[in-house]
């Protein structure tokens, strides 16, 4: 995150205010809670930092133990874990009721909303890791089965540099610099084209509410590796196999994101954005359970949603809003989050296949993603820009997490 330096101030404010400030939790609840959200895409790495902090802070040890051992209260927040995490649209008022008014090991409407904010802010911060290559990835050559991953052959000290990395990766395809060069070109060619024909005319609201079903259906079949095709769903399974040291922190460890897709059985419905957004809803609700978190995570969506250095791998001087725009808003789609100004086309416009399968992969389920698909995106583009991708997709999946919770809150207050 160091690579984007304006951005890492306002993450770090607002992780400390969650972990360290004043709050309606206890200090090592916060951390647990940050266990449990990295174990629903078996995060090693978040959850092992949290293991220590959550010991520092006077944490319980045998908690540690798993789940049959913390407070019947923290095991409640089993469910809305679950969901958040992998389908946010199922989360219902009733489920916050159930929280809420449970006798004795009920949460107060503070509690929960620290609660969420630390579980949205856990399962999205698993993806950035997973998608900059930072978790310990599984190799069965060595004893204990993990080894640190560098990306693109380089050390991560190095990557902090950024200068030296011309993508390790070209050298060893089949492709040659001239494919990702003519890649490039022709993507900033794609973008000067929308901006064109956006001045020239107009797409009906039928027509643009078409273009976002379209592109949220075909979401559900954009899989990472592209294995579903080939194989049965079993074989998929053999890389999912969850280690007993991360699974017992959560239950259902099987539910995910994607099953629903592949059987069909269900219909992920439309959320419209104008009818509860952040801006207008979300981030008040949060600032009066929760004060100033409201603030610290506005600064927080408003800056990486604006971050820019007007430059695209050697280009300089480029106008990125549209692409920007689009890998935020495809995330969104595929939570079924839709902004009726928003003109879906430009997502297929600008976002190549292997870029969504990428974001797909890092945003749904992180714990899958592999070095070969951070290398076969965008070919040309520097390692910086490759993480600034991974930080729009990090805090577009918090906003939405938050945006089906908040919005489950607000409908148990009416």
């Amino acid at each position: 995150m160091s690579l984007h330096a304006q951005y890492l101030e306002s993450f770090l404010r607002s992780q400390f205010y969650m972990l360290r400030m004043d709050g309606p939790l206890p200090l090592p609840h916060r951390h647990y809670i940050a266990i449990m959200a990295a174990a629903r895409h078996q995060c090693s790495y978040l959850i092992n930092m949290h293991v220590d902090e959550f010991l520092k802070t006077g944490g319980i040890a045998e908690w540690l133990n798993g789940l049959e051992y913390v407070p019947q209260r923290l095991k409640n927040l089993n469910e809305i874990n679950k969901l958040l995490a992998h389908r946010p649209w199922l989360i219902t008022k009733e489920h916050i009721q159930k929280l809420v008014k449970t006798g004795e090991n009920n949460w107060s409407l503070p509690e929960l909303v620290h609660a969420v904010v630390l579980l949205a802010h856990y399962h999205a911060l698993a993806s950035f890791v997973f998608g900059s290559g930072i978790n310990p990835e599984r190799d069965p050559e060595i004893s204990n089965g993990f080894r640190l991953i560098s990306v693109n052959n380089f050390c991560v000290c190095d990557l902090a540099n950024d200068n030296s990395i011309e993508n390790a990766s070209l050298t060893g395809n089949n492709f040659g610099i001239v494919d990702s060069l003519s890649e490039l070109e022709a993507l900033m060619d794609r973008m000067k084209r929308l901006r064109e024909e956006r001045e020239d005319e107009e797409a009906s609201q039928e027509e643009m509410t078409t273009r976002f079903e379209k592109e949220k259906k075909e979401s559900l079949f954009v899989v990472s590796g592209d294995t579903f095709h080939s194989f049965p769903h079993s074989d998929f399974e053999d890389d999912m196999i969850i280690t007993s040291d991360v699974s017992r922190y959560i239950e259902d460890p099987g539910f995910g994101y994607e099953d629903f897709a592949r059987r069909g059985e269900e219909h992920l419905p439309t959320f419209r954005a104008q009818d509860y957004t952040w801006e207008n809803h979300g981030f008040s609700l949060v600032n009066r359970l929760y004060s100033d978190i409201g603030h610290l995570l506005d600064e927080k969506f408003r800056m990486v949603y604006n971050l820019t250095y007007n430059t695209m791998a050697t280009h300089e001087g480029v106008d990125t809003t549209t692409l920007r725009r689009a890998l935020f808003n495809y995330v969104h789609c595929m939570f079924g989050i839709r902004y009726d100004d928003y003109d879906y086309g430009e997502v297929n416009q600008l976002l190549e296949r292997s870029l969504k399968v990428y974001i797909k992969t890092v945003t749904c389920y992180p714990e899958r993603t592999t070095k070969r698909m951070y290398d076969s995106y965008w070919r040309q583009f520097k390692h910086s820009e490759k993480v600034h991708v991974n930080l729009l997709l990090m805090e577009a999946r918090m906003q939405a997490e938050l945006l089906y919770a908040l919005r489950a809150i607000t409908r148990h207050l009416t």
